[in-house]
């Protein structure tokens, strides 16, 4: 029987994933190639045939996703299997629709396929959006369980920018570490948090890989955290589930792929940042809950901030900068750092967009919609620069940095700065601890 050829369009992350655990040792398939979006800079290299196996001793070619269709055509691609999240229904079938025209197939892979079960205890965290709190309720559930003397090894989804053979596992102890693995600014966001509170984070690439070594760390491991990317599903068996679901976005928890499967997967749901939502909008998420997971648990949170120098902000004209990703694809319009603006009195949010340097100028025309705020964009050595050029050229009197990691240990800031922090803050019971409590006695 002839392998049936296929593309994965994917952002460098459920796609390589999908590979490993359904296609990679599967004699029915040719993965012909995959496709990229999202991430910069990710087209024009290959899969390595290191990470491929013995099937694709070349490796796999990555296009730009604009190259689907005539991709389909000349690879004479039978399916296409859509592999990356956090975007609208509408953009996800007018793909396939793409697609079937140019005569594919076109699929999405469930969980059934691409979950890995492990040996130890499994919480994951999810979201139905990127920016939604998962990474604050992670760590809030990471705390809780530190604190009864279990031993947590969390587990990022994959973020794997640079050579891919070398981050085919990635270990995170101590802050050193993210210099040893060249991290970019997105990387750190999100494995800085994990180290100072004492925990240990593993990425990469081979998520079966990064699981047993997770499983046998040094250290020792209790339980396994998956702290999710964008509003993926996760990559293993969840012995519990949590969905952060965002009220400043009501409606999106049902039209965003694949974040209603996070929804519908999850043992229980975090409403986050009901101090700085409508109650209306409040509402509209809540009923939403009810109509497609009445099963869930529904936990009560505040996002909450705190801020080193009030006096930098109050009265100052200041420039806010905020997580990337969550600004980008994200499509947030209110992060933490405008938050801090309103509530200590800046006189003045000043518009980045005049000042922007290099490759901001192109992330602006990609995500119009940003406004007046800076996303930490730090995929590569170039857009560092990029940031910090930008930041220096704004006219303004002060810098909010609203970004999970201290910004000003990995770029030169040559203004007055002050830092935003943000943790989540359960109102009423259930809270997080009764349902670790639960869980833990199951166990």
């Amino acid at each position: 029987m002839t392998p049936r050829k296929i593309i994965i369009i994917g952002a460098a992350g459920r796609d390589f994933h999908n590979f490993n655990t359904y296609y990679r040792s599967n004699e029915n398939y040719s993965v012909v190639a995959f496709t990229a979006a999202q991430i910069p800079d990710i087209a024009g290299r290959k899969y390595p045939a290191e990470l491929a196996g013995s099937l694709y001793l070349k490796g796999i070619p990555i296009y730009e996703q604009n190259d689907l269709e005539r991709l389909i055509k000349e690879l004479d691609a039978d399916e296409c299997v859509f592999s990356y999240s956090d975007v609208t229904y509408s953009t996800v079938m007018g793909i396939g629709a793409m697609v079937n025209a140019a005569g594919a197939d076109f699929s999405l892979l469930g969980h059934k396929n691409t979950m890995i079960k492990s040996t130890k205890p499994v919480i994951a965290v999810g979201a139905i959006r990127t920016g939604c709190g998962k990474s604050q309720t992670s760590r809030r559930i990471a705390e809780a369980l530190m604190a009864k003397n279990l031993k947590v090894i969390a587990i990022r989804h994959p973020m794997p920018y640079g050579d891919l053979v070398a981050q085919k596992v990635q270990r995170f102890a101590a802050i050193e570490d993210l210099e040893k693995h060249k991290c970019t600014i997105e990387e750190m966001e999100e494995y800085e948090p994990h180290i100072t509170r004492g925990n240990v984070i593993y990425a990469g690439v081979d998520y079966e890989a990064i699981l047993r070594a997770a499983e046998n760390d040094p250290k020792g491991c209790d339980v396994i955290l998956w702290d999710g990317g964008n509003n993926d599903f996760p990559f293993y068996k969840p012995d519990l589930m949590v969905t952060v679901v965002d009220p400043h976005r009501p409606g999106h928890e049902l039209s965003y792929y694949p974040g209603e499967i996070t929804l519908r997967l999850a043992d229980v749901v975090v409403i986050n940042k009901i101090d700085s939502a409508g109650f209306d909008d409040i509402q509209t998420v809540r009923n939403n809950i009810e109509k497609i997971n009445p099963r869930a648990t529904v936990v009560d949170a505040a996002s909450t901030i705190s801020v080193d120098k009030p006096e930098v902000i109050r009265g100052k004209r200041v420039l806010v900068i905020e997580d990337g990703p969550t600004l980008t694809h994200g499509e947030m319009k209110i992060g933490a750092g405008i938050v801090a603006a309103r509530r200590f009195g800046a006189a003045e949010i000043i518009d980045p967009r005049p000042y922007l340097a290099g490759k901001l100028v192109e992330t602006f025309r990609t995500y119009p919609n940003i406004g007046r705020l800076l996303p930490a964009m730090g995929y590569g050595e170039q857009q560092m620069k990029d940031l910090a050029a930008t930041i220096e050229k704004t006219d303004c009197d002060s810098v909010i940095i609203a970004t999970p990691i201290d910004l000003q240990r990995v770029i030169k800031i040559n203004k007055p700065c002050t830092r935003v922090e943000y943790s989540l803050q359960e109102i009423g019971r259930p809270n997080m601890d009764d349902v670790l409590e639960k869980f833990i006695g199951k166990r």
